[in-house]
């Protein structure tokens, strides 16, 4: 604790700079009474006070001495022109008996001696104090989880390695562990911790902890000790699938680094029900009761696997302390939260001119979610009303092709669904497709077939494609077979049919042509029979979110039609018909 005489003298200077105001005199004396605090008398928090209140007169000082400048200025022109300057040296003699204990003063500190423009932590601060503040309260016991959530290439990794070097150095017989979606990362990881540690030119590390030292490697499980050899290693960096035997522990952190490789692992339901039984059994074994987690990276849906543990903490009294920090790219005024000095970070016009392109791709959900941190099914759907296109008549010509797409089921739960649509070439010279008619039904085979090969003649659709899977070939040679006996109907209809496929899944198959399926026309809601109606409320009702929806069928016949037209439908030269509407 402080001592009384301590505490008269640094009233005894704040007397002094309300008299005279603030010059070199009055800074040298508070960092005297800091260095007092902190090494002699030992009151970590007195000392921090102190400090904090040095750092305010020294900027202060410069401002006042400068003319108006300040530190980032003074700095600038000291390595510019290669010159000591007394100031410059105090406050980082403030950061050196801060480091130990704030995880900011450490990373400002350890890159003292690097160009300004060449650091990575001081250009990126004014976002990334949020995120270190968010660390020092783990650190001190006030959160037992952590999940941090940014955009891609804003600074993550280079910002938790920071935090990693300092808080495996602060207490060295701590095991520590480090987890991605890839063992080949795990290793870059450890090899960013282990450049802080040895790189004396570039980082000042051994200034802060001179006993810390590197005293076994093993580059191929990933793995350092510090100080001592351990059974548990001081830090381990791992792959999410790579294995974790009793090899792997963590008492002080336990840090979960984008555990999904990308949207792709969220679309598979065996991918990420692999990897949620991987990071329940496997990874969060590893944890011990006191150990800290830190989860980061894309929450791509509240189904993944950092959904599923949040849902898990905001059901459960588990008594686990947790905070969650996402900083969007762009905020509520489209600015954008990485505007970064010396030009290393994103401006505005950039994420806005991103978004653009992800508005134009009618991607929002995936810039909500790589981009505002909002998961892809936070707003429920990937398809919406106001996103749409729609008509009340078609274009005055020919259309170019009349096709359709049909995924069959045999009744029950299941609707066969069967968009058609007429392609038309546009003013631009692009094909623009409108879905005039569909047959959207749960009854049985002897309801159904019927309707499809009305609707077959009707449209006079020349080409028409059946999934084979669920009875679809033998439900596609029926339908063939009743449009061929029809004498009076003299029409050609190519009729086609193929397997959906097992490697890749509906899901999948949805998301990667949601951006055609946009694209089409839809019939305004004034001229939607029942049919067309409940097909649109199940192409609005599907979600990203596994165990929430009850059909696709709309959706995955409309990925069907659009994959179809781009590659086996052909353009048919059509005859001249009424119009349908």
């Amino acid at each position: 604790m402080a001592s009384q005489e301590l505490k008269r003298a640094v009233e005894s200077y704040e007397n002094y700079i309300r008299q005279h105001g603030i010059d070199e005199q009055a800074v040298d004396a508070y960092l005297e009474a800091v260095k007092t605090a902190y090494l002699n008398e030992k009151d970590i928090q007195y000392g921090l006070i102190l400090s904090e209140r040095c750092k305010q007169l020294i900027n202060d000082l410069i401002y006042k001495s400068t003319q108006g400048g300040d530190f980032k200025l003074l700095e600038e022109w000291a390595q510019k022109n290669k010159q000591e300057v007394k100031m410059i040296n105090q406050f980082y003699e403030l950061l050196l008996l801060e480091a130990p204990i704030k995880v900011d003063s450490y990373k400002l500190y350890i890159e003292k001696d690097r160009r300004r423009q060449d650091r990575f932590y001081e250009p990126r601060r004014r976002t990334l104090l949020k995120i270190s503040n968010a660390i020092q309260r783990l650190e001190d016991d006030e959160l037992d989880i952590l999940f941090l959530h940014q955009p891609p290439r804003t600074g993550k990794s280079g910002d938790i390695t920071m935090d990693v070097s300092w808080h495996c150095a602060r207490d060295t017989e701590k095991s520590n562990l480090y987890v991605t979606y890839k063992e080949g990362l795990g290793g870059a990881f450890l090899d960013g911790v282990k450049e802080i540690y040895e790189d004396s030119v570039t980082y000042k590390f051994s200034n802060v902890f001179p006993s810390v030292k590197i005293v076994d490697t093993d580059a191929k499980n990933n793995k350092l000790d510090l100080n001592r050899k351990k059974k548990y290693k001081s830090l381990s960096g791992k792959g999410l699938e790579s294995g974790l035997n009793g090899e792997y522990d963590a008492t002080g952190w336990l840090v979960i680094d984008d555990p999904l490789e990308g949207v792709q692992d969220v679309l598979s339901k065996e991918v990420l029900k692999r990897k949620q039984t991987i990071f329940d059994n496997n990874v969060l074994s590893r944890k011990k009761e006191n150990c800290k987690l830190i989860c980061l990276g894309t929450l791509w849906a509240t189904n993944d696997l950092y959904g599923n543990y949040l849902e898990f903490l905001e059901t459960h009294d588990t008594g686990l302390r947790y905070d969650i920090i996402r900083v969007p790219a762009l905020n509520e005024n489209d600015e954008s939260n990485f505007q970064y000095d010396y030009g290393v970070g994103y401006s505005s016009q950039y994420f806005i001119t991103t978004r653009a392109k992800f508005e134009m791709n009618n991607d929002m959900a995936g810039w909500n979610a790589q981009y505002q941190q909002k998961p892809i099914d936070r707003d429920g759907t990937v398809f919406n009303p106001e996103q749409m296109k729609y008509f009340r008549k078609l274009p005055d010509k020919k259309p170019l092709k009349v096709i359709s797409h049909c995924d069959v089921a045999l009744g029950g739960e299941d609707c066969l669904s069967m968009p058609i649509a007429y392609y038309y070439e546009n003013e631009e010279g692009e094909i623009d497709g409108y879905v005039v008619d569909v047959v959207y039904d749960n009854s049985e085979k002897h309801i159904t077939k019927p309707q499809v090969v009305s609707k077959i003649k009707k449209h006079k659709i020349r080409n028409a494609h059946f999934e084979s899977n669920q009875g679809g070939d033998g439900y596609k040679d029926e339908v063939e077979s009743e449009i061929k006996s029809d004498k009076e109907y003299k029409e050609p209809c190519n009729i086609t049919s193929s397997w959906a496929g097992t490697t890749k899944s509906k899901e999948q198959r949805i998301w990667d042509n949601a951006q055609d399926i946009r694209q089409l026309y839809f019939l305004d809601t004034s001229l939607q029979d029942k049919q067309y109606r409940m097909f649109m409320q199940n192409l609005y009702s599907f979600t990203m979110v596994h165990g929430k929806r009850f059909q696709d069928g709309a959706p995955d016949s409309l990925a069907g039609l659009v994959e179809f037209e781009r590659n086996g439908s052909g353009v048919t030269k059509a005859k001249i018909m009424s119009s349908p509407i």
